[in-house]
């Protein structure tokens, strides 16, 4: 072999060796990018786990966040609750009050002497003398006229009343012709009546007839 052919011997062996040290290194590449996504894993998985470790601080705050929002709607219920107790605790004696209350006074009367009245109210007597009394009863008189109601049309049964017989009058005649009849009652005193003139006729034959 003449030394061109060994030269080509050496060259073909040489390439064989460069194609076999790239077959060596073409694998380690491909281990080397099948590397790359197990490195990626573990970094996934290190954000999910810090996701998880992160996940009961998130529940807290929500939590926290609930509790806050179930005091602060507990806290106007409270308030409602504490208006409403007052108020009844309030109403309360007041109701008791009106329950304790006494009763209306009443009007006592009495007659200790034959010319004296005493009226007793609410546990305050006046005594009234005979002019008084006549004062009163006029003044009562003149008020109930324009009360209501009337007093009943007829007489009542059991009526009790102290008649005067012989009466004083007097007797006035109206313009309009009525007539105006004035008796002395000796107990409700001068008692005026005034008459028109149909009726001065009926009293005249109801006080003649037999």
């Amino acid at each position: 072999m003449n030394l061109q052919d060994q030269i080509g011997v050496l060259e073909a062996g040489v390439d064989q060796l460069l194609q076999a040290a790239a077959a060596a290194h073409a694998p380690r590449a491909d281990e080397r990018a099948a590397a790359v996504p197990q490195q990626d894993t573990p970094v996934a998985s290190s954000e999910a786990e810090q996701a998880v470790a992160e996940q009961p601080h998130a529940v807290a705050v929500d939590t926290a966040a609930e509790a806050a929002g179930a005091v602060a709607t507990a806290e106007p219920v409270e308030a409602a609750n504490a208006t409403v107790t007052d108020t009844a605790e309030a109403i309360e004696p007041a109701a008791e009050t009106a329950r304790a209350a006494p009763a209306q006074p009443e009007l006592h009367v009495a007659r200790p002497s034959q010319n004296e009245i005493t009226l007793t109210i609410g546990g305050q007597t006046v005594t009234l003398n005979a002019l008084q009394v006549g004062q009163m009863i006029e003044e009562l008189s003149n008020a109930r006229a324009s009360m209501q109601p009337e007093p009943p049309p007829g007489i009542p049964q059991g009526w009790r009343f102290a008649s005067t017989k012989n009466p004083m009058m007097a007797v006035q005649k109206q313009s309009n012709g009525d007539r105006l009849l004035v008796l002395r009652h000796t107990g409700h005193g001068w008692v005026p009546f005034t008459f028109s003139p149909d009726i001065v006729v009926q009293m005249y034959m109801m006080l003649t007839q037999r």
